[in-house]
C-alpha cells in the first residue's frame, strides 16, 4: 500500500469518527423522530333519544393517545362523504354533539384530525336507527369545498367555502312549502359568513331538479357557505411624529391670527355697529374654514384613511351553521357545527 492510499483511508476513517457522534445527537434531538406524533385511538358512542317530541341522536367521541394521555384538536362525525357535525376535544379528550338524522339506518364514524403531537385516527363504523315523530322537519350536513377537508384551516385574510345540504324529513307531511333561512354563529372577530342561496324552499313533492321517478329525499336542496377572514389592513397614509408636529404648526398658524383678529373686532364692536357685523361674518368664515380642513374628522378620514384594522385572531373555533325554518304556521331551528382554525 503506497503512502497516498494510506492517507486517503486515514482521512475517511477520521470523517466517519466525527460524523457518528453528530448522527447520534441528531437522532435524539427534540422534535426529531421517525414518525409524526404519537398514535391515537378514537372511539364513538351513539344513542338515540327523543327531545321535545323530535328524534335526536346523541354522539360522544373519545380520543386517547398511545401513551394513555387524552388527545387535543378537532373531531368530525361523518357519514359517507358528508360531515354531520364537528367539535373540539375538551381537556379529557372527549366531545359530545347531538344530531338530527333522517329516518332509517345510518352508519356513523368519528374522525380525529390529529395535531402537532398526535397522529390522526378514525373510529369503527357504528350503526344506528333514527326514528321520527312524523312531523315535517329537516337536518343539516356539510361538505368541504375550499379547502377540501375538515377542520377548515385558513390563513388570516383568505376565504373558505363549504356546501350545506338541507335534508328534508317527513316532507310528504307538509301542507305548505317550508322555507329554511341559513345563518352562522361563533365566528371570530374580523370574520364573516354568507350563504347562496340564503333561504331554501322544501316542497312536499319531488323537486323538478330531481330525475323523473326519484323520491324527494334523493336530491335535497343545497346551499354554499362562504367564510371570509381578514388580514391586517394598513392605513393609506400613516402620520408620524414629524407630520403631527407639522400639522400642529400649520393649525396654530391659521388659528392664532384668526383668534387675535376676532378679539380685535370684538373690542372694536363696542364702538361701531358695523364692526359687530364684520365680527359675525369673520366668525362664520373661520368656522366654515375649520369644517373643511384637517380639524374635520371626515376630512382626516378621506385624506389619511382608516387606522389599522386588526387581522382575524389566530386560534381554533367551533362554528355553528343554523337553519331557521317556517311553514307559515310553526317555526323550528336545526343546526350543525364544524371546526375552523385560523393561522
Amino acid at each position: 500500500m503506497n503512502r497516498r492510499s494510506l492517507r486517503l483511508k486515514l482521512v475517511a476513517g477520521l470523517g466517519m469518527a466525527l460524523a457518528l457522534p453528530l448522527l447520534a445527537v441528531a437522532s435524539t434531538a427534540p422534535g426529531v423522530s421517525s414518525q409524526q406524533g404519537v398514535s391515537t385511538h378514537t372511539s364513538l358512542n351513539v344513542s338515540a333519544s327523543n327531545v321535545d317530541g323530535e328524534g335526536k341522536t346523541a354522539v360522544t367521541v373519545a380520543v386517547i393517545a398511545a401513551d394513555g394521555q387524552p388527545a387535543t384538536g378537532a373531531v368530525a362525525i361523518v357519514e359517507g362523504n358528508s360531515q354531520l357535525a364537528g367539535a373540539i376535544l375538551d381537556a379529557s379528550g372527549q366531545a359530545s354533539v347531538q344530531l338530527t338524522l333522517t329516518p332509517g339506518t345510518h352508519n356513523l364514524s368519528a374522525v380525529y384530525a390529529g395535531d402537532t403531537a398526535h397522529q390522526a385516527s378514525a373510529s369503527a363504523n357504528v350503526t344506528t336507527q333514527a326514528t321520527t315523530t312524523g312531523n315535517p322537519t329537516y337536518s343539516l350536513s356539510l361538505a368541504p369545498v375550499t379547502p377540501s377537508s375538515f377542520p377548515m384551516v385558513l390563513t388570516a385574510g383568505t376565504a373558505g367555502t363549504l356546501n350545506v345540504t338541507v335534508n328534508p324529513i317527513n316532507q310528504a307531511a307538509l301542507t305548505a312549502p317550508m322555507f329554511v333561512t341559513l345563518s352562522c354563529s361563533g365566528l371570530p372577530n374580523q370574520a364573516a359568513c354568507s350563504f347562496s342561496p340564503e333561504t331554501i324552499e322544501i316542497l312536499a313533492t319531488t323537486p323538478s331538479s330531481c330525475s323523473a321517478g326519484s323520491p324527494a329525499s334523493a336530491c335535497p336542496p343545497l346551499a354554499t357557505m362562504f367564510l371570509q377572514t381578514a388580514s391586517e389592513n394598513n392605513p393609506v397614509r400613516v402620520l408620524g411624529s414629524n407630520a403631527a408636529q407639522g400639522s400642529g404648526s400649520v393649525a396654530w398658524a391659521i388659528l392664532l391670527p384668526g383668534v387675535l383678529g376676532l378679539g380685535g373686532l370684538a373690542w372694536g364692536a363696542r364702538r361701531r355697529a358695523w364692526l359687530s357685523r364684520m365680527s359675525l361674518i369673520g366668525l362664520v368664515a373661520l368656522v366654515a374654514m375649520l369644517g373643511t380642513t384637517a380639524c374635520n374628522p371626515h376630512y382626516y378620514y378621506y385624506n389619511h384613511g382608516p387606522g389599522n384594522v386588526p387581522a382575524t385572531p389566530a386560534g381554533t373555533y367551533t362554528i355553528t351553521v343554523i337553519g331557521q325554518s317556517t311553514n307559515g304556521i310553526t317555526a323550528q331551528a336545526q343546526n350543525t357545527t364544524f371546526v375552523l382554525t385560523v393561522q
